[in-house]
């Protein structure tokens, strides 16, 4: 029995390629190691999940510890017991937003598809960061120490896993040969980079729509050059 051309490229792929598994990229450090965040309570876990929606969203800059205890009906005691500051507590729950959304991200690069379709699902599942509400990219989010940094961290992430799918397209010949550094540094960090505070009243729509739009117009010139 002769096999298909889907399944003769599938097997003649790495493994590591099959499993969206990317060896010498490593994810960002996690601001709540494993161990830490297996100690947590279970209401300790619950108000790390509801954290960003019902208080972090809106100017939690003013927002003592004890104000956001009253908010999450529980006792300083158990704050202090997720991080030893506010600001601490408020990168830990950005962190793990961000961490959240990059494993679902992943699992769109674990399908049969082209590199550049796999791109294209990777790239949008990460723009989900860019939600109006979330406050990971608020001018608030931005003054704390760290902050920076972290948001940096993830943006690096994803410049990675966009190069290594980028060489995965050239090695298929789905694209021409390119630079593939500079082309993931653009489209890696472009969800950044439309989220900053004093783009808003610049770019016509939301910076998830406006990082997802430009990203496809990209995509799609690589593909137009390739058959050109």
């Amino acid at each position: 029995m002769t096999r298909s051309a889907s399944e003769s490229r599938v097997a003649s792929r790495r493994p590591a390629e099959r499993r969206g598994h990317f060896p010498g990229v490593r994810a960002p450090k996690r601001r709540l190691s494993r161990s830490t965040e297996q100690s947590l309570t279970a209401r300790q876990l619950e108000i790390l999940d509801t954290l960003d929606e019902s208080v972090l969203s809106g100017g939690f800059s003013a927002l003592t510890m004890a104000e956001i205890a009253k908010r999450m009906t529980c006792s300083l005691r158990t704050l202090y017991g997720i991080a030893p500051s506010k600001e601490e507590l408020v990168l830990a729950v950005a962190d793990r937003h961000l961490q959240r959304i990059g494993r679902e991200a992943m699992e769109a690069l674990e399908s049969d598809e082209s590199p550049l379709c796999r791109l294209r699902a990777y790239l949008r599942a990460t723009n989900l960061a860019l939600q109006p509400t979330t406050v990971i990219f608020s001018m608030d989010f931005n003054k704390l120490p760290g902050a920076r940094q972290l948001a940096d961290a993830h943006a690096s992430y994803i410049v990675a896993i966009t190069r290594a799918l980028l060489d995965e397209a050239v090695r298929e010949k789905e694209v021409a040969p390119l630079d593939t550094a500079a082309l993931a540094l653009v489209l890696g960090r472009l969800g950044l980079e439309f989220a900053r505070p004093e783009l808003e009243k610049i770019i016509h729509h939301s910076p998830r729509e406006t990082a997802n739009s430009v990203a496809e117009i990209i995509l799609d010139g690589l593909l137009a050059h390739r058959e050109s």
